[in-house]
């Protein structure tokens, strides 16, 4: 359980920075500043992130965080490497993030070295905490949801990151239809994001 005060970057994944996922994040980030944290936000709507080509050059030089592609992604990952935790925070769109998310969560080849072997290869966020956080326009679990967090943590387990904390907030029409109900759970989310949930 973490006791101590905590750097902790927020990914908001929509392209909407008012909608559903942004009024869900904003009490769990509040929460996390009551706490004595720290917290920082990326709306990655207002970053230029292409996807992976598949040519491998962040594998050339072990332990060092390459790309050729010439964009924001490597100064993000910068970022949450000098983090905590990070949440990713999104929006469910066909049972998946969104495409604001998908292109850098496939960049996160950048973060490993050696992934041909799952054993022994290394990671740039290894042991950092983890956490997502999904609004969706209907229900919670198989058939929706579950995917998503499927995929997740997956990837939490290639980083060698550790998953934190998931919620899933179901039958999100309006950012006014989102209440109390809703807003106890992003509070226990950030006590789980913090360690003491």
């Amino acid at each position: 359980m973490n006791t101590g005060t905590m750097k902790i970057l927020s990914l908001l994944g929509s392209p909407r920075k008012q909608g559903n996922t942004a009024k869900v994040l904003s009490w769990v980030e509040e929460e996390l500043r009551n706490q004595g944290h720290s917290v920082d936000r990326l709306h990655l709507v207002d970053y230029h992130l292409e996807g992976c080509i598949g040519c491998h050059y962040c594998q050339k030089n072990p332990g060092r965080l390459e790309c050729t592609r010439e964009d924001h992604c490597l100064e993000i990952f910068e970022r949450m490497i000098g983090s905590d935790a990070v949440i990713y925070a999104t929006p469910l769109y066909c049972w998946d993030f969104t495409s604001q998310m998908k292109p850098f969560i496939d960049r996160h080849l950048c973060l490993v070295t050696g992934p041909e072997n799952p054993a022994t290869h290394k990671s740039h966020i290894e042991g950092k905490r983890l956490a997502l956080l999904v609004t969706a326009a209907d229900h919670e679990g198989e058939g929706n949801s579950d995917l998503i967090s499927e995929i997740f943590r997956r990837l939490a387990a290639y980083t060698k990151a550790r998953v934190a904390a998931e919620l899933i907030v179901p039958f999100c029409s309006t950012p006014d239809k989102i209440g109390a109900e809703q807003r106890e759970w992003a509070l226990a989310f950030a006590a789980k994001v913090a360690g003491r949930g």
